[in-house]
């Protein structure tokens, strides 16, 4: 029996790292709680891991892209799991008045991986912390889950359980969610 790939395709801020407003400085990275944890975890099951990141300081002339990139080699560093971590990383560089290629919720860079990766859409979910996250795994016809962070408003709850997406304190609490289900579809009837 072949069994498939589990994917897990991770939003940035306010999941693997402390969400701040335009961050774009190394040295103000900070990781959430468990989140070494978490993509170890992951990562001692052979899962393919990918970062989806909106980072739309850099389409509104706030910071390049380089600075994204030295914000993602301390996010590594403070992780301490290798270089490598992550089979693909996406930058979504656009505003929000720019045309969408990859700012979530568009499923685009999902879709594509799944595509390169031969990847079957129920192995494969969405974490992050706000309703783009949750909207760009449901629109490339992938599992999401929702992790509490800063940004967790009342708006957000509201739009969360219209889309039936479960809830976690953080990403390790996720990860072992997605343990659980893959087991679940894995199991024998």
């Amino acid at each position: 029996m072949i069994v498939p790939s589990v994917a897990v395709f991770l939003d940035r801020d306010g999941t693997i790292i402390v969400h701040k407003p335009y961050l774009h400085q190394p040295d103000e990275v900070e990781l959430v709680p468990a989140a070494t944890a978490a993509l170890k975890r992951a990562r001692d099951q052979n899962w393919k891991l990918f970062l989806l990141t909106n980072q739309s300081g850099v389409g509104r002339g706030l910071f390049r892209l380089e600075n994204v990139e030295f914000v993602h080699v301390r996010m590594l560093e403070l992780l301490g799991l290798n270089a490598d971590l992550f089979t693909g990383i996406c930058i979504a560089p656009e505003a929000p008045d720019q045309p969408i290629l990859y700012r979530k919720p568009s499923p685009r860079f999902i879709l594509e991986v799944m595509q390169e990766h031969t990847l079957a859409g129920d192995c494969c979910w969405m974490i992050g912390d706000s309703p783009s996250d949750w909207e760009t795994g449901r629109a490339a016809g992938i599992h999401a889950c929702a992790v509490r962070s800063a940004l967790t408003t009342a708006e957000s709850e509201r739009a969360r359980e219209k889309l039936g997406i479960p809830l976690f304190d953080d990403l390790l609490e996720a990860i072992i969610h997605i343990e659980k289900e893959t087991i679940h579809q894995r199991a024998p009837e």
